[in-house]
């Protein structure tokens, strides 16, 4: 049992993740700044049950700071329209970027694309210097257009080869995602 959450909010310099994960019973908290190194907390409980009840308590705590949960490997149907709906987000920010038109749903908007694509910002998020061009948004978008490609995976077997759907990994990407940073 894992989670990974975010909580983003540009204009306050907010781009922050929390993870935890159980196994036996043992609760490890990872958290820090998107793109940085983590701080990790293991929490060693009695057994699997008090593992899983910390953990369900600290993520609803989470929750209602204002974290929400987003996926660091995308895979399966909720990845696939996540990665849709940044796409959608991604041609808003376009044609703020092209009109050189910063508002307020600029900043909604790449509050959300953020909470689906964990981004490391920087220590100092100024929010209307994230996108320079609209070359850096078709930079994203073209990479994000190539994790739409789910093409079957062989995995080789004794009996025979069986494919499985391709899993993609944002953090994968993560290291070419921003070109000018």
């Amino acid at each position: 049992m894992e989670i990974y959450l975010v909580f983003v909010d540009a204009i306050q310099n907010n781009n922050k993740f929390w993870s935890a994960k159980v196994e036996d019973g043992n609760l490890t908290v990872q958290w820090g700044r998107v793109g940085y190194q983590a701080q990790t907390k293991v929490h060693t409980l009695t057994n699997h049950q008090r593992a899983v009840a910390k953990f369900h308590n600290l993520v609803a705590e989470k929750k209602m700071k204002g974290y929400s949960e987003t996926q660091p490997i995308m895979d399966g149907e909720r990845s696939i329209s996540d990665i849709r709906r940044a796409i959608q987000l991604l041609n808003a920010i376009r044609l703020v970027v092209a009109n050189r038109n910063f508002g307020d749903s600029y900043i909604l908007a790449l509050n959300e694309y953020l909470k689906i694509v964990p981004t490391p910002l920087g220590m100092q998020i100024d929010p209307y210097r994230v996108y320079q061009t609209v070359v850096d948004v078709d930079y994203q978008q073209e990479l994000l257009n190539s994790l739409l490609v789910n093409e079957p995976v062989a995995v080789q077997t004794k009996e025979s080869p069986k494919f499985e759907p391709k899993t993609v990994s944002l953090k994968a990407i993560s290291k070419s995602f921003w070109r000018h940073l």
